[in-house]
């Protein structure tokens, strides 16, 4: 069976797909890492308590792992981010990386908080 065969054996469903992966290929990486970034600031910020209904929301485990992941995907990627783009996302690292502190009813150590591994100490 051919390629174009096989696909359109599969239906429209395979098409979406198809189309995201062209429409990725134009995305600049900056912005691909930036929307990724902010998806885990956001999800971070949420488990962090920093949400509408921070009771129910609240869960730390889940918060330093999206916390850890965006410190090195931040540390990583800043000397190709250019400054404007690395600075912002080092804040909201910084801002949630201080609410996770502030939410932890046993706090870490100086340098083994949330995502301190790559960023350093925070206070």
């Amino acid at each position: 069976m051919s390629d174009s065969q096989h696909n359109h054996s599969l239906g429209d469903e395979t098409a979406p797909e198809l189309g995201a992966a062209r429409d990725i290929a134009e995305v600049p990486a900056i912005e691909v890492i930036n929307t990724v970034a902010v998806h885990l600031l956001s999800a971070a910020a949420v488990k962090c308590g920093l949400a509408d209904d921070p009771e129910n929301q609240l869960d730390l485990d889940e918060a330093r792992k999206l916390i850890n992941a965006l410190a090195g995907l931040v540390t990583a990627s800043a000397p190709d981010l250019g400054d404007q783009h690395a600075r912002a996302l080092r804040d909201g690292l910084r801002s949630v990386q201080l609410a996770f502190r502030e939410a932890s009813p046993i706090p870490d150590a100086p340098g083994f908080g949330a995502g301190e591994k790559w960023t350093g100490p925070v206070s």
